[in-house]
């Protein structure tokens, strides 16, 4: 097991891109340690520096992932993170969710060779990682038009009733078919509007569990929408591979991503 010796930080973004992006992050390793790696539903767009990194400095877009991902961190390596929001991707990337789902694509592949060459000898300039997420900032906000800053408000709401309601229900309230909600989510999202909703309940979960050491896993079970622990369990295994104890014992020592 590593060494918990990394640290991440969260940047607000700018007006520009506020709409199209949630958040900016830094990742910095002083050693070698485990990252952990918690499936969200938004694409992500990610320049790592250090020796991990193809030629030292590599940016890709990363899809939406369906199971807790876990790998190596290497010490003197960091990294920005730019989190799109739901429905996103298409306007910053150039490419639908569902197209780089369960996927990492290097962004040359989205952009092409000369936009990603231009991002990356940019960033190969900043002196710190504040200034690499200015540059990646600018970058994206450099991509969108007016007409292309947010998502869908349709994705938006379903995404939020998704959280407590069943699909059949959000598309009766949107006044949208299950089918057409469907395809509408996979398309834009990633991932259906089941599996987004897992997710979400899996994420809140974990959230509950990391803040209390007392609750116990039946009540946080109930608190955020399982039908018993035994459900809650059952999800765990599905998608962390680990029963809950056993993650918040890896996190424990961990750099966990995407809480």
């Amino acid at each position: 097991m590593y060494a918990r010796i990394a640290e991440r930080s969260r940047i607000a973004p700018g007006a520009p891109v506020a709409a199209a992006v949630a958040a900016l992050f830094v990742d910095e390793n002083a050693g070698d340690t485990a990252g952990v790696a918690i499936p969200r539903p938004e694409v992500h767009l990610v320049a790592r520096f250090g020796p991990s990194a193809r030629g030292g400095l590599d940016v890709h877009a990363m899809g939406v992932r369906e199971r807790v991902h876990r790998k190596r961190l290497r010490g003197g390596q960091w990294s920005v993170t730019a989190r799109l929001r739901l429905g996103a991707a298409e306007a910053v990337l150039g490419a639908r969710a569902a197209a780089i789902a369960g996927r990492v694509v290097p962004l040359d592949d989205l952009w092409g060779e000369l936009a990603t060459r231009r991002l990356v000898n940019r960033m190969g300039e900043a002196r710190t990682a504040v200034d690499a997420a200015a540059i990646l900032e600018r970058a994206i906000g450099e991509r969108l038009t007016a007409a292309d800053r947010g998502p869908a408000p349709v994705i938006l709401e379903a995404a939020r009733r998704l959280t407590t309601a069943s699909v059949e229900a959000v598309a009766a309230e949107l006044r949208v078919s299950e089918r057409h909600l469907r395809r509408l989510f996979h398309d834009t999202v990633g991932v259906s509007p089941k599996t987004f909703a897992r997710l979400a309940r899996f994420r809140r979960a974990l959230r509950a569990a990391r803040r209390s050491d007392r609750a116990s896993w039946a009540s946080i079970a109930t608190q955020v929408g399982y039908y018993d622990q035994a459900h809650l369990i059952t999800d765990f295994r599905r998608i962390a591979g680990a029963t809950p104890p056993e993650l918040l014992d890896e996190l424990a020592s961990a750099l966990a991503v995407g809480c």
